[in-house]
Formats: structure tokens, sequence, C-alpha cells
């Protein structure tokens, strides 16, 4: 009997050792149906989870869609290279992205080109479900999917520490990616620590939605450093932006919406420790911060450096929000900006905006002044 006893048992143990064996590997599966190929990385990731390997380069061939339902997960030091313009990662409404870079290693997404320079593949396109003013929602210029809606709190995943490189590829004088285009994007979804260098277009673009950013770095992007439009409402701190290659224009571009300037929701951002550095008298509109069509913002500890103009405020509606305080930069410290504020009014004349700052020559701005500040060291490059 108590041979058979221990029989039972070790028939037992062993069965269950069988079945989490099994139960273990059956979780170590691929759960996506997707067809992982390093060397074509393109296609419609449609469920599951798709999780990239950190040693590998993935060539990315084509457009690569996360779906509604899918995830893409990034592991740390993962590499990706653009092979043409029409190169491009777009998640869909109700998709997920993951990518999980560190300071110490970030994940890339640059050119697989020998000689390296702006627009020679598309970039990284991020469509949800929150608020624009366009309408309820609409179409995506880049990618053609539908983006907006009414969920505030939508999450389309996170990004940590990520490096985009060599973006910007242009189809037409109308259609043209961005390094990271956020549309209709949620406040769930994490944006932190991200550089977009060498674009052929702008660094960073909110098209609405209301997701909220620490960390951004833009550099040497052949339009504007930031650009936001279509009611974006985002809680922001830490962004860096530098001019280079001697062109570009400026460091913020901000709109409401050019066809309804009222249009609502208004595009009121908050952005709290900023640095923008501009080429002086280089490039096509040499403008710190140009605010037009309607758009509000609060500004907090900004150091301004390099422009001919600090602030440039178009539009009547933009001019009034200076002036009832809606739209309003708190201690600004200006370094070599000949003329610190612009306004016109629709028609075109002269507004005094000088109460849209109050200057405070001991601000810092992204944490370091016009130098690279401490948060922006290691995984950057072009500082």
């Amino acid at each position: 009997m108590k041979n058979l006893i221990k029989i039972l048992g070790v028939a037992l143990i062993s069965s269950f050792a069988f079945t989490s064996c099994s139960n273990d590997d059956d979780n170590n599966r691929p759960s996506s149906t997707f067809e992982l190929n390093a060397n074509d990385f393109k296609g419609d990731i449609n469920d599951g989870e798709v999780v990239l390997n950190s040693g590998t380069v993935y060539k990315l061939t084509g457009k690569l869609v996360v779906n509604d339902g899918a995830t893409l997960t990034i592991p740390a030091g993962t590499r990706i290279e653009g092979t043409s313009g029409t190169s491009y990662i777009v998640v869909a409404q109700g998709g997920k992205y993951f990518v999980n870079g560190t300071s110490s290693n970030p994940v890339v997404m640059t050119s697989d080109k020998a000689t390296k320079a702006p627009g020679q593949w598309g970039g990284l396109v991020v469509c949800g479900k929150a608020p624009i003013n366009k309408g309820l929602t609409a179409s995506a210029e880049v990618s053609e999917l539908t983006y907006g809606g009414t969920v505030t709190n939508d999450n389309s995943g996170s990004i940590r520490y990520l490096r985009i490189e060599y973006s910007g590829f242009a189809y037409n004088s109308e259609k043209e990616f961005n390094g990271l285009s956020l549309f209709g994007v949620g406040n769930l979804t994490t944006v932190e620590y991200v550089q977009v260098h060498e674009g052929a277009d702008d660094g960073f673009e909110f098209f609405g939605g209301t997701v909220n950013t620490k960390y951004l770095v833009s550099t040497s992007n052949e339009d504007d450093q930031f650009d936001w439009t279509e009611g974006w409402n985002g809680t922001n701190e830490f962004w860096f932006g530098k001019l280079g290659l001697g062109r570009g224009n400026r460091g913020i571009e901000a709109d409401n919406n050019s066809s309804n300037h009222l249009a609502s929701p208004i595009s009121n951002p908050t952005v709290n420790k900023m640095t923008l550095i501009g080429l002086g008298d280089q490039g096509t509109e040499s403008q710190a911060l140009k605010l037009r069509v309607g758009t509000k913002a609060n500004f907090n500890d900004l150091v301004l450096s390099n422009f001919l103009i600090g602030f440039d405020v178009q539009h009547s509606e933009g001019t009034g929000y200076v002036l009832d305080g809606t739209l309003k930069a708190t201690n600004v410290k200006f370094d070599n900006i000949p003329t610190k504020t612009k306004g016109r009014d629709t028609e075109g004349g002269t507004v005094d905006i000088e109460s849209i700052y109050t200057e405070n020559t001991s601000a810092t701005g992204a944490g370091n002044g016009t130098a690279t500040p401490t948060w922006a060291q290691g995984w950057t490059v072009g500082l």
C-alpha cells in the first residue's frame, strides 16, 4: 500500500509539472497571427501582441498598422530602419504600442540609408479617440485612418525613451509626415523622453486630443520644432527645441482651427519649463512662437534664444486672448531676441500684445537655460 501511494504521488507530481510546463509554453507562444519578418517589416497587426527582439534590426519596408485590439511592444535597444518614404508606423484607434526604451538604451527609429538626411522615411503616427474640433472624427492626413471622438481619457499605450531620426517624407505639398504625429490622442497615453531629430517637416505635431507629455526634444527639424492644431488640450513639462542645419522655421507654430477660429474645443495647452533656440536671421520665419487662428495657451518658465521675434500672435481672436489673459506666458527669459512681441489682428492691423509675457532673467526653461538639460543627456543626439 505504501509503495502504491508513493507511485500515485510521483505520478501526480509529474502530471502537475507537465501541465505547468505546458501552460508556460502556451504563455510564451506568440499571441498574434501577424507574421513577423525583420527584413520585411510591414503589414497589419490585427490581434494579440507582437513583441520585437531588441537584438534584431527591423527593416520597415512599408506601412505597419497596429489595429484595434492589437498591441506592438518594442523593448529597450530595438532599432527600426525605414527603407523608403512610404515606410511608417501607425497605431489605429483602439490599438496600443509600448515603446520601452531606457536612458542608456533608447529605442531608435531611423533611416536605413548610408548617408542619412531628412525625409528618408515616414514617421510614427498615433490615432486616438479624444476630442478634436475638425468634426466629431476626421481622417488623418498621412495614414487616412480615423481619429477623434469623445473619449478624453483614451489610452493608446506608452512611449518612453524613443529617438526618431530623418523622418518627414513628403507625398506632396499638402501631405507630409512629421516625426511624431498625435491625432486625437487621449490623456491616459504616456509620451515621455522622445527626441525627433533632423526631420523634413515638424518634429512633434498634435492634432486635437488631450494627451500630456514630458521631456520632449526636437532638434534640427526643417519646419517647426513643435506644432499643434484642432483643439489640443494637454499639460506638458520640459520641452527643448533647437533649430539646426542652417534652416528651419519656428520653435512653435500653434493653431486652433484655420476654417473656424472659434471651433470648440479650443486649443489650450499648458507648457511648463521650455527652451527654444533659433538660428537668428536664418530660416524662413524666425519666430520663437507663432500663435494664430484662435489658439489659447498657458506657458511658464521659458527661455527663448536667437530668434528675430519672441511671440508673434496673429488674428483677432488670439490678440483678444492676450488681452483677457487666456493666452499668456510667465517667467520668460529673452536671449538675443530683438523683437519680443508682434501682434496683428485678422485685418493685418497692429495690436500691442506686450502683456502676453512677464519677464524673469533667472528662468531656466527646460532645466539648463540654453544648454542641454541634464534629463536629455545620454539618449539623444545632435546636442
